[in-house]
């Protein structure tokens, strides 16, 4: 068993990226667990990083989508990224730091349980499960078709819709933005179809991607699952050589959320700003100064 002090984090993303003040409602009910806050109006979708002991990131993840199912209504909502629901996933990520024991995979796993178990009764909200079991692409194809919830009703909650529940390793959340090389009307189009294109090019084991629109262009959205084989810089640099082989160009690289220390350790320092991260976005440092 885990001891209340056992580290992990918990990455909840919710669909609402434009109203502020939701927002704002939903990360302060994490308290003092709230390590980070990435808002995307494009994606209508935000993401929220817990982090402290296993204990004490349980309870906030409760109290966060609480807070999220009662103010979210999934019925009006539009955004570019793929969603489940207000809550649309909730990945419980066992953390090994200095002087801290690690925590057992199966602690969070147990957590992940616990999590849905309470959803379902408490929220009447469906939960999928992933992790070991199944991939969070497979239960997005599944979901309410080749699979039922884990845990709540059949059906999707009329407001919230329904939670993917995961137990994960440590991953890295990664954009890159392009846009086309030359302005015209048919600009935007060539970019998303030069993003979908690098998506299913790139895409590997440790790397998922998708191509999507965003304001003025597209980007390659991605989820480094080997973060420890695949550098940000690998990344990077595939997207940039393929969008302007394309016609496009590279804008910019975007974090989402945060990094473990030996990710961005595997970068040089001189390129950390053209990337988009600097020494304050790990997980070890937030844990160690509190909210950034």
């Amino acid at each position: 068993m885990a001891g209340p002090e056992s580290p992990a984090e918990c990455v909840v993303n919710i669909s609402e990226g434009r109203d502020r003040r939701v927002v704002d409602a939903v990360a302060g009910a994490a308290g003092s667990t709230l390590l980070d806050v990435h808002v995307d109006g494009d994606h209508h979708r935000s993401v929220l990083t817990l982090g402290g002991g296993l204990a004490e990131v349980e309870d906030a993840a409760r109290a966060v989508t609480t807070e999220a199912v009662a103010r979210i209504d999934l019925s009006s909502h539009a955004g570019a990224h793929p969603r489940l629901g207000a809550v649309d996933v909730v990945p419980f990520v066992p953390l090994g730091l200095a002087g801290r024991a690690a925590t057992p995979f199966g602690a969070t796993r147990d957590a992940r349980d616990a999590f849905c178990a309470w959803a379902g009764a408490e929220l009447a909200l469906p939960c999928f499960c992933y992790g070991p079991e199944r991939s969070l692409p497979e239960v997005r194809r599944g979901a309410f078709r080749t699979l039922a919830p884990d845990a709540g009703p059949p059906r999707p909650h009329p407001t919230a819709g329904a939670v993917a529940v995961g137990v994960r390793s440590v991953l890295v959340a990664y954009n890159v933005w392009i846009a086309p090389a030359l302005e015209g009307p048919d600009g935007p189009a060539a970019a998303l179809g030069a993003a979908r294109i690098l998506a299913d090019r790139l895409r590997c084991p440790g790397l998922r991607t998708l191509g999507l629109a965003v304001s003025g262009g597209a980007q390659v959205s991605c989820n480094v699952t080997e973060p420890d084989g695949i550098r940000l810089t690998d990344v990077f640099d595939a997207v940039s050589e393929g969008a302007t082989a394309l016609g496009c160009r590279t804008v910019r690289g975007e974090l989402v959320g945060l990094l473990p220390a030996s990710a961005l350790a595997a970068v040089p320092p001189t390129r950390w700003p053209e990337i988009g991260v600097d020494a304050s976005v790990t997980i070890e440092a937030r844990l160690a100064t509190g909210r950034g």
